[in-house]
């Protein structure tokens, strides 16, 4: 667990700050502020996914559909209790809410590249069945509209007309001459509720009518009329009954809301979370973050690390780039510390350097980007950095860079250490700034180097800053320990605030004091006061600086020529690539060219048959029905046709209708006109004596039948491939089409379903340039949607 004291020391709260201003709504801004380092690697992976996800959407120019809203925890337990009614502008701000609920479940309903997000909130729903009476209720200002029932719509236009017929007629009372002479004035107004007319006091017995108020001045009675009195009684009436609707409307939907309130709770905090991951990812947008590797071992690398803050700082004000920091602990040592004797890996690094070199940056820049990590935020570092999973981190930093922090006492200093090594393990991470100073150096160094051997043996990783020469030597004698530098300008005299492991730094204390001024002879007393052993130190330590630059020059020289090496063979690995694949364009061009000869050809070849077909079937249909006609001849011949005798036919009787084709029932008989009326099923006509014959028995075919003959009409103009592979459905679509074009169909439907969609694209890709076919399109709902198509033939 990470103490908040600590993660303030680190300026962490303020990285919150702005991404809290990223928040749609106070309750977002709530949590952001409560955001700590995660407990498990699943936590941290599971936000950074989502927050990838989100920046994902932002490329392809997406945004998440989240607006201002507000926080309805508090009016959610005001409608909790059983009866509870809210006043309308305490349910307005359900409405952004609910509203914002729907446009998530919309957009999360068909995406399915974002597995995180939709885990988070794709259970939202939005609750349409409350969000639509609340939209027809009330407006933004939490006014009751005249849409929010069918009962208060009508009682408020009664109440407009009658409104407008009170002012009409009262208009009119003031215009009249008899009345005019007494007024004060001839406007309308309303007192108590109430429209009245302005009477002068002393004229008021002179109009008839009640006087609802006075004047200040107690010269104008305000009456009202008598004849209007009733009319006013009614609409008293209908404001009463307005405001009964109202409070029902009102009861409706609290209890609505009450009835999913602990789902509605659920979802608002989805919602929130919602947004709090949004304001991540704006801002890792801001500053460029990276999502990092997250490790279970004791292991941190920093590449191209910067601190959050002063990137804000440099983006808010300008001024010169933050210098990237590069950093290793818990790794194998390079080639310097093997040769130095640090062959094990180096878990505790100590850096020196000149003041304003930018140690302490280092340590906090290391702290800060562990906590952002940990806590799930992209950190201001390459995607290739890694940082440990710790349980803590321990940090005693005081120096005058930090804004917020003061300078701290020796023994504020040895207190807080006391803690730090009571509490540190081998998942801990430990940042000591300034160690061993604030006492005599001799002693604070001894104190400094023994402080360093128990965090070494306890397994913590350890980051601290120094500028005693007995610790340096210490560091550099102990296995496992390394030296680092922030390095230094020594033609100006100026920090470059870049970090080298493997050699410590100088302090360059007398060059920056006499850069900035102090007197010649001061500094001249000061060299000479210096020990002799201390300049051998310094004068070695910038033998080994030189030989370190030239070995690095050298290291950069071969890493260059490594590079052009990299870049010629990935120039050919690419030409070779784009040969490929030039290859085997040049070849599926060819193989669709003939793909497409052989469709046309199978396309006019059945086309062909078809018509064969057609031609044999209509000249055997002809010779059909010519036998048809002459068997007809021949039993008219040898059987004489029977009729009936209108005078015999009574309603009732059973008779067989030759245009029907079956019996039916006489309604009615109209004997003048030799014509009557019959009913087969539900069908009922008036037929004429010459198509009637004895009953035969032959009934009215049933509703059944007649649908199959519907349903099979209906058939023969649409095909279903649904189930068939590609290559089976093809052939059947092509007969289809060549049996609709010979029997005169101009619109048919291919219902082929969605699935995966393959079939549904193979069929259309079919289609396109097909000579049968004039145009086709997707079916309308009704049809089958995208599980069918509908083609025009031409």
């Amino acid at each position: 667990m990470i103490h908040e004291e600590i993660l303030h020391s680190l300026e962490f709260d303020k990285i919150l700050a702005v991404v809290a201003g990223f928040a749609n709504s106070d309750a977002t801004r709530k949590a952001v502020q409560a955001i700590v380092p995660l407990a498990s690697r699943a936590e941290i992976e599971t936000r950074f996914g989502q927050v990838e996800e989100v920046r994902r959407l932002a490329r392809l120019g997406i945004s998440l559909p989240l607006a201002p809203f507000e926080d309805i925890a508090e009016l959610m337990a005001l409608v909790r209790p059983e009866g509870a009614v809210l006043n309308p502008s305490d349910l307005v701000p359900f409405i952004p809410v609910l509203r914002i609920m729907a446009a998530i479940a919309r957009q999360f309903g068909y995406r399915t590249d974002i597995p995180l997000l939709r885990e988070l909130a794709g259970h939202v729903t939005g609750f349409p069945h409350i969000l639509e009476p609340l939209e027809a209720s009330l407006d933004s200002e939490g006014n009751i509209l005249d849409t929010a029932s069918k009962l208060l719509f009508e009682i408020r236009t009664t109440k407009r007309a009658l409104t407008a017929r009170i002012r009409k007629r009262l208009e009119e009372i003031v215009r009249e001459k008899q009345t005019a002479i007494f007024l004060q004035d001839d406007f309308i107004t309303l007192r108590g509720g109430r429209y009245v007319i302005p009477v002068r006091m002393d004229s008021k017995g002179m109009v008839q009518g009640v006087v609802h108020d006075v004047s200040n001045s107690g010269e104008t009675a305000f009456m009202e009329p008598l004849e209007i009195i009733g009319l006013a009684n009614e609409l008293e009436n209908l404001v009463a009954e307005e405001k009964a609707e109202m409070i029902r409307i009102l009861r409706e939907i609290c209890r609505s809301i009450r009835e999913e309130a602990d789902e509605l709770e659920i979802q608002f905090t989805a919602v929130v979370q919602l947004d709090l991951v949004n304001g991540i990812a704006r801002f890792a947008n801001l500053i460029g973050a990276e999502v990092p590797v997250i490790s279970d071992q004791p292991v941190i690398r920093l590449r191209e690390a910067r601190h959050s803050l002063l990137m804000l700082l440099q983006r808010e004000r300008g001024g010169r780039e933050v210098v990237p920091l590069d950093l290793e602990l818990g790794t194998a040592p390079d080639a310097a510390d093997i040769s130095a004797g640090q062959g094990a890996p180096s878990n505790l690094m100590v850096i020196t350097g000149p003041n304003a070199g930018g140690k302490t940056i280092a340590l906090k820049t290391t702290g800060l980007l562990l906590a952002m990590a940990l806590s799930g935020i992209p950190v201001s570092a390459a995607a290739t950095s890694v940082f440990p999973l710790v349980d803590q981190l321990l940090v005693d930093i005081g120096d005058e860079q930090s804004i917020e922090a003061s300078l701290s006492t020796f023994s504020a200093h040895i207190a807080n250490i006391a803690r730090i090594l009571a509490g540190a393990d081998g998942k801990t991470l430990v940042l000591l700034d300034e160690l061993g100073t604030g006492t005599e150096p001799g002693q604070g160094a001894a104190i400094a180097c023994a402080v360093l051997q128990e965090l070494q043996e306890q397994g913590a990783l350890v980051l601290a800053t120094t500028h005693l020469t007995d610790i340096v030597g210490f560091v550099h004698r102990t296995p496992g320990m390394v030296n680092a530098a922030m390095e230094f300008d020594p033609a100006t005299y100026s920090p470059l605030y870049r970090l080298k492991a493997g050699e410590p730094g100088q302090s360059h204390a007398i060059e920056i004091a006499r850069r900035y001024g102090l007197p010649e002879r001061v500094i001249a007393v000061a060299q000479g006061m210096v020990g002799r052993l201390d300049t051998e130190f310094h004068a070695l330590l910038a033998e080994l600086k030189e030989k370190s630059h030239r070995h690095d020059e050298a290291l950069a020289e071969l890493a260059q020529r490594d590079r052009e090496l990299a870049g010629k063979e990935r120039l050919l690995g690419e030409r070779l690539a784009a040969a490929e694949v030039q290859r085997r364009e040049t070849v599926e061009n060819a193989l669709q060219e003939a793909r497409e000869i052989v469709q046309n050809a199978r396309r006019e070849m059945n086309v062909v048959i078809e018509e064969a077909r057609a031609e044999r079937r209509r000249e055997a249909r002809q010779r059909l029905d010519e036998a048809e006609r002459q068997v007809e001849e021949r039993l008219r011949e040898m059987r004489p046709e029977a009729y009936l005798d209108l005078d015999l036919i009574a309603e009732g009787d059973v008779v067989f209708v030759r245009s029907l084709g079956c019996d039916a029932t006489v309604a009615a008989v109209d004997r003048k006109r030799g014509r009557f009326r019959v009913r087969a099923g539900q069908l009922e006509l008036e037929v004429d004596l010459a198509d009637a014959a004895p009953r035969t028995g032959k009934g009215a075919p049933s509703k059944e039948a007649r649908r199959r003959a519907a349903a099979e009409e209906t058939l023969s103009r649409e095909l279903n491939i649904v189930g068939l592979r590609v290559d089976d459905a093809l052939p059947e679509v092509e007969r289809f089409l060549n049996r609709a074009s010979l029997e005169g169909l101009g619109e048919v439907r291919i219902i082929h379903g969605k699935g995966t969609g393959a079939l549904m694209r193979a069929v259309r890709t079919y289609l396109d340039g097909h000579p049968l076919v004039r145009e086709f399109r997707k079916g309308e709902p009704f049809e089958g949607g995208e599980g069918a198509t509908v083609v025009t033939l031409g």
